[in-house]
C-alpha cells in the first residue's frame, strides 16, 4: 500500500522549511478537506502564500495540485468505507502460505514505525513522565481495549492513570479534573466515533495535551491533537487491524518505564510486597 499524504507529512516536516510547515499542520489538523478545496482558499486558511502551497505538495511528491487532490478523494473514499465493502482476503490453496491478513498485519506494523519519528515519541514519553501530569485515556468501540491495555500497565509505572469508562457523561464529568498539566490518549479509528471527538474538543478547550492513535486517514481529533500517531489498520478483511497501534502501545509501555526506571522499579517492588 502507497503511503497516505499523512504518512507523508509525517515523515518529511522536519525538513520543511517554516512555510510548508504551517501548510502540512493546516492540513492535518482539516484532513482531508482542506486539501480537497482551491489553493487559494488552502494558501489563506494555512496563512502562507499559493507558490507555498504548490511547493509543499511537490515536497511531497506530487507532480501539481489536481494529482494531490485526486490522492486525497481517494484516501476520502476509503475512509468511509463500512465493514461491507471492504476486501476480503480468499482462503489461500495452499495451506503452507501465509495468510493475506498476517502478511498485512506485519506490513503495517513495519509501515507505521517507518512513519513515526524517534523524536515524537521521545516527546510523548516525555509528557506521560511528567511527575505533575495526570494521564487519561479512551478509546473507540474497538480501539478502548487498547487504551485499557496501556492504562493497566501505565497505573504501574507511575501514579494519576484514569482509564475513562462508562457513558459519555461520565468521561465528560471527568473534564473536571483534567487541565492544563495533563494529558489524554485517545484512540480512534474509522469509521470515528463522535462521542470521542466531542471529548476531545472538551479537552482540548481546558488546556489538556492531546496524544491521537489514529490510522492512515485521520480522525477529525488531529485538529485538536498535540501529538498524532498515524497507524496503518487496513488488511483484506471486512474489519480493520488495529495490531500496529497495539504495538505502538507496547512501544511506549516500555519506553516510558524506562525512563521512570528507579521510580517504576520502586512501585512494582511496593505492589510485590502487598500481593
Amino acid at each position: 500500500m502507497a503511503s497516505s499524504i499523512a504518512e507523508l507529512i509525517a515523515e518529511r516536516i522536519d525538513a520543511m522549511p517554516a512555510g510548508e510547515r504551517r501548510a502540512a499542520q493546516t492540513l492535518v489538523a482539516n484532513y482531508p478537506l482542506i486539501g480537497l478545496k482551491t489553493v487559494a482558499d488552502f494558501s489563506q486558511q494555512a496563512g502562507v502564500s499559493s507558490p507555498t502551497i504548490l511547493r509543499f505538495v511537490a515536497r511531497l511528491g506530487f507532480g501539481n495540485y489536481p494529482e494531490f487532490q485526486a490522492a486525497l478523494q481517494e484516501e476520502l473514499a476509503a475512509q468511509l468505507q463500512s465493514p461491507l465493502t471492504r476486501t476480503v482476503a480468499e482462503p489461500s490453496p495452499d495451506r503452507g502460505k501465509t495468510s493475506p491478513v498476517l502478511e498485512a498485519t506485519l506490513e503495517n506494523i513495519h509501515a507505521t514505525f517507518r512513519h513515526v519519528s524517534e523524536k515524537q515519541m521521545a516527546d510523548i514519553v516525555a509528557r506521560l513522565a511528567a511527575p505533575r501530569a495526570k494521564i487519561f485515556l479512551i478509546g473507540g468501540r474497538f480501539t478502548d481495549p487498547i487504551a485499557q491495555y496501556m492504562g493497566a500497565h501505565l497505573t504501574i509505572v507511575r501514579p494519576n492513570v484514569f482509564h475513562l469508562t462508562g457513558q459519555e457523561s461520565t468521561w465528560r464529568d471527568r473534564l473536571i479534573d483534567m487541565g492544563k498539566r495533563d494529558v489524554l490518549l485517545i484512540f480512534d479509528i474509522r469509521r470515528y466515533q463522535d462521542s470521542l471527538i466531542r471529548l476531545a474538543e472538551k479537552a482540548h478547550a481546558r488546556g489538556v495535551e492531546i496524544v491521537l492513535f489514529t490510522d492512515q486517514w485521520l480522525s477529525p481529533i488531529a485538529r485538536f491533537a498535540r501529538h498524532v500517531i498515524a497507524g496503518r489498520t487496513a488488511v483484506p478483511s471486512s474489519w480493520d487491524s488495529s495490531a500496529a497501534l497495539f504495538v505502538v502501545a507496547e512501544t511506549l509501555i516500555g519506553e516510558l518505564t524506562r525512563a521512570l526506571e528507579a521510580e517504576s522499579a520502586r512501585r512494582i517492588h511496593e505492589m510485590e510486597e502487598l500481593r
